[in-house]
């Protein structure tokens, strides 16, 4: 039987470490609600079309903000609810995100907005910087 390193992990090779942080389909849909839909709070998570039940999104919105991926802060207008942010970790996930989606796009019939893989397509960079100055002008607490 196999050991896990003193990391804790099965391996250090670098995708083996992805896979163990992001590699269930739950975390990248949470990540990708976060990066290019703007969801930002459980229900809305909840609410999404693959609808993921209750106990499985609270344990990866766990995962993720314990991988430093998602930070999870009180909502400034109702102290009873969490709003959810991507840190610079969690940005950082986003030219790998939009290649699985260009590839998807390429190989599948998706839902994708053939407009939006279109711009994907025609200059990933300034898509991504797009994305990346979109996130800079959140509060600079949301990214810890």
């Amino acid at each position: 039987m196999k050991t896990k390193t003193q990391s804790g992990r099965r391996s250090g090779c670098p995708i083996n470490v992805l896979l163990e942080t992001v590699g269930d389909s739950w975390s990248l849909l949470i990540v990708r609600d976060l990066m290019f839909m703007g969801k930002k709070t459980f229900n809305a998570f909840l609410n999404a079309e693959e609808e993921i039940a209750s106990n499985i999104l609270s344990d990866r919105l766990q995962r993720l903000e314990a991988a430093g991926i998602v930070l999870k802060e009180s909502d400034p207008d109702d102290a009873r609810r969490y709003i959810y942010r991507l840190t610079e970790k969690g940005i950082d996930l986003a030219p790998m995100l939009i290649e699985m989606i260009l590839w998807a796009a390429r190989h599948e019939k998706t839902a994708a907005p053939p407009a939006v893989i279109r711009e994907m397509t025609r200059n990933r960079e300034a898509f991504i910087a797009d994305l990346r100055s979109r996130w800079k002008m959140l509060p600079p607490s949301s990214k810890k």
